[in-house]
């Protein structure tokens, strides 16, 4: 028997892909208890099941490049958490430039990169063949390679995400449509749905 919907929770989630799981793992890891996650379908059933998974860690500012380090953290320790695999490898990643243009661009980057802790490394045209054998490096100026740069299964993430959650008390309830976000003077106060109302301090929409 499917256990029934709450009636009040502090925080509705609607969306069971990874940015659902994420802020219902994040939530529950700061403390905050009565998390509710609601999905229409299955978790992951959304855009989560076919994206590319790829965990780059230089962004364009320092607080985003920030923030892609500590997902590439988390990504790294989130099984032996939760005893969920994620399918996450640090395989590394190349960039390349068949132009001095683009090359003069992926230095400014990479020097960027070295100011904000990560570890890069410039490649000659040889390098980059190593890493990657089957490309046709004949006009490629040169590249650069971040080591710490990796890849996942997004799916699996996922559901680590969602135990982490669970574990600390978080409620997931899949096939569960949301009908309306129920509002109070221009404020949403709950969601409602097929199976009953939930009101909540705070509704998110993922």
């Amino acid at each position: 028997m499917t256990k029934p919907l709450p009636s009040h929770a502090r925080v509705v989630i609607v969306g069971g892909g990874v940015i659902g799981a994420s802020i219902a793992y994040h939530l529950t890891k700061f403390g905050w208890s009565d998390i509710v996650l609601l999905e229409r379908k299955r978790l992951t059933s959304g855009t989560t099941w076919h994206a590319a998974g790829l965990v780059g860690q230089l962004r364009a500012t320092a607080n985003l490049t920030k923030l892609a380090q500590y997902t590439t953290q988390l990504y790294a320790t989130l099984e032996a958490e939760t005893g969920q695999a994620t399918g996450f490898i640090q395989r590394g990643s190349v960039s390349i430039a068949t132009n001095p243009a683009r090359m003069e661009e992926l230095l400014r980057g990479a020097s960027m990169a070295k100011n904000f802790g990560l570890e890069v490394n410039r490649v000659t045209p040889a390098e980059v063949k190593k890493f990657w054998p089957l490309l046709n490096v004949d006009d490629v100026v040169g590249g650069v390679h971040l080591p710490g740069d990796g890849q996942t299964n997004p799916i699996d993430t996922t559901m680590a995400l969602i135990k982490g959650a669970t574990m600390r008390g978080g409620q997931v309830f899949e096939n569960t449509l949301i009908d309306s976000i129920l509002t109070k003077d221009g404020r949403a106060i709950g969601v409602s749905t097929a199976d009953g109302d939930i009101l909540a301090e705070h509704v998110v929409i993922a």
